[in-house]
């Protein structure tokens, strides 16, 4: 996957293991009862992750914790 990336092309990984999903994603598209419910930056930390997958519909959005980037 990492060569195609490197390529250019785009690649749709869907997954429930937040260890994979930040390891290979370069942005992340949270979903929370078949809507997305965010984006984030690949290296987003796994509480903002969380936020965004426990966003019920109707519920008040709880604000993000700041995303934490690689140096």
């Amino acid at each position: 996957m990492n060569d195609l990336a490197v390529q250019g092309k785009s690649i749709l990984m869907i997954s429930s293991e937040l260890p994979e999903v930040l390891r290979m994603s370069h942005r992340i598209l949270v979903m929370c009862e078949g809507r997305i419910t965010g984006e984030l930056p690949g290296g987003a930390s796994q509480e903002a992750i969380m936020t965004l997958a426990t966003q019920r519909q109707g519920a008040r959005p709880a604000p993000l914790p700041a995303a934490k980037l690689p140096a």
